[in-house]
């Protein structure tokens, strides 16, 4: 008969939804802060992708240009990605809450790729300014986010 420790029983049993949360704001915050300096980094301007967020609530017409920054554009952006993000974080987080650190960021990148996949070819239809950001800058984003979002997820899961 085997008898198995209270740590053995409690490692990856549940999913930490708190630390999902949390990940999903901290990857959220970190896709932004990629996203946003790669764009200004090859010439075009930073709030070109938070006004095709803010897009998917207010309409096409917060399009750029001009891609300036406007706040109640930036805070309709903000709201709408950290909660996409934090939804996203959720769904991740079923799906790596019993792998180690090493495979959940294996799961993590490719999850990015996944969702930039699912945006910037599925959602199209909704938001067909999507396909005008189907580059290696967005896609590089996107990785990241799943990069962070594993790798904070797997630091703050409580055992």
């Amino acid at each position: 008969m085997h008898m198995e420790t209270e740590q053995q029983r409690s490692i990856g049993i549940a999913v930490d939804w708190r630390a999902a949360i949390w990940a999903g704001l901290i990857a959220g915050a970190a896709f932004l802060v990629v996203e946003m300096g790669l764009v200004t980094v090859m010439g075009n301007s930073p709030w070109g992708p938070p006004r095709m967020m803010a897009a998917m609530v207010m309409g096409e017409g917060v399009l750029p240009p001009p891609a300036t920054f406007d706040f109640p554009i930036v805070a309709v952006a903000m709201a709408v990605h950290m909660v996409l993000s934090i939804v996203l974080a959720l769904i991740f987080a079923l799906a790596v809450h019993r792998l180690g650190m090493a495979r959940a960021l294996v799961v993590g990148g490719v999850f990015g790729l996944v969702v930039y996949g699912v945006n910037f070819y599925g959602f199209t239809e909704f938001f067909p300014w999507f396909a005008k950001a189907r580059n290696a800058v967005t896609i590089a984003s996107h990785v990241i986010f799943g990069l962070v979002l594993a790798a904070s997820y797997k630091a703050l899961q409580r055992h």
